[in-house]
Parts: C-alpha cells; structure tokens; sequence
C-alpha cells in the first residue's frame, strides 16, 4: 500500500467517514474511529465540533497543510458574498481539484501528484502547482504524451462518481473546461461539509 493510499485511509478512520465514496474505504466495515478507544462516543463541545468541520474539509483536499489553509479562509473573509461559500469556491478552483472532479484521476490525492508531475497544462502551459486557482473558462487538459496512462484510463472508466456541472469534462480528448466557480450546494461531496462551522472555528 502506498503512502498516499495509507494516509487517505487514516483520514477516513480519523473523521470515522467515508469522505470520498470509495468502496475499499474502511470506515464502510468500521464505523468509528481508530485505537483501543475508538468506540466511546463522547458530545463533542462546541470547538469540537468546529475543529472537526475543519480537519474533515482539510482531509477532503488532500489533507491540506494548516498555514494554507487558513490563508484560504483568510481570502475567503476579504471577498464579498458568504464566507462558508467563498471557502468552498476557492478550494474548488485548486487546479488538483478541478484534475480530480474532472475524473482525469481516482482521487484528490493522486491528482495531486498528477500535477507535480507536470502531467496537466491550463490554457495550453504545463502548471505542476496543485494549489494554482482556475479561473472561469479556463480549459484544463492533461498532456497529450500522459493521455494513454492507465491511472487516467482507469479513472475515466470509475462508475462511482461524475463531473458536476460547474465543469465540462471531454473525456475523449482528455481536457476540461471550468465553467464557474460553485457553491456549496454543487459541489458532490461524498458526506455533508460545514464550511460554516470552519468560519466559526477561525473567527473565534
């Protein structure tokens, strides 16, 4: 097992769901969290409950690292509109998250390997910064010599899971278009997200 593999599945057990749909998850045989306690179910306080929110949204996206995290937030609060809702747009523009929804990859994990490798250009340049934030009508396509990969192939054929409509995914050229940012309620998580309660953690 690798360790990317191994640490999507720790994040499973950690938040004891199944974040991402996958049928190998192992929270679909345990359902509670890992360790000699994991069974006791205590009423989280309300900071609990909030720091959950968070580590869940975080694991989400490839368990994405605290200080860019939070600098997400930070943009999030400067942009006009909805907080929760601005939060969820900017980590949905992510260029590994737009690889991932467009089905180029099984998983937010390995989309962002994907894009390290340099395997993903946008308007026609190679960008290997997974981080790099799509814009509206941004075309993404994956590189014409990583086209034939078995990862991307197999991912193509997955039934588990489709492109919302905020993106326009053309499977046969390998390429997709990013058609608009989302809210909250278009974007297919697997399990209920509470971006609200990650402002309330961060606003505290």
């Amino acid at each position: 097992m690798s360790k990317r593999l191994n640490a999507k599945y720790k994040i499973d057990r950690r938040m004891g769901e199944n974040l991402w749909g996958r049928p190998k998850s192992p929270v679909n045989r345990r359902q509670y969290a890992p360790g000699q306690h994991g069974q006791r179910r205590r009423k989280p306080s309300d900071y609990g409950t909030q720091l959950f929110a968070k580590q869940k949204l975080k694991g989400y996206y490839g368990n994405i690292g605290e200080r860019q995290f939070r600098r997400y937030y930070e943009e999030a609060v400067r942009r006009r509109g909805d907080t929760s809702e601005n939060l969820i747009e900017l980590l949905e523009r992510r260029l590994d998250a737009v690889v991932y929804r467009s089905k180029f990859v099984p998983t937010v994990f390995a989309a962002r390997q994907f894009v390290n490798h340099g395997h993903v250009m946008v308007n026609g340049k190679r960008v290997n910064i997974p981080s790099y934030q799509v814009r509206d009508e941004d075309v993404v396509e994956i590189k014409q010599k990583s086209k034939e990969l078995t990862v991307v192939l197999e991912a193509v054929a997955l039934p588990e899971r489709d492109v919302p409509d905020y993106i326009e995914a053309d499977h046969r050229e390998m390429k997709a278009r990013f058609v608009r940012g989302p809210g909250l309620a278009d974007v297919p998580y697997a399990v209920q997200m509470e971006p609200n309660l990650v402002i309330e953690f961060y606003s505290r």
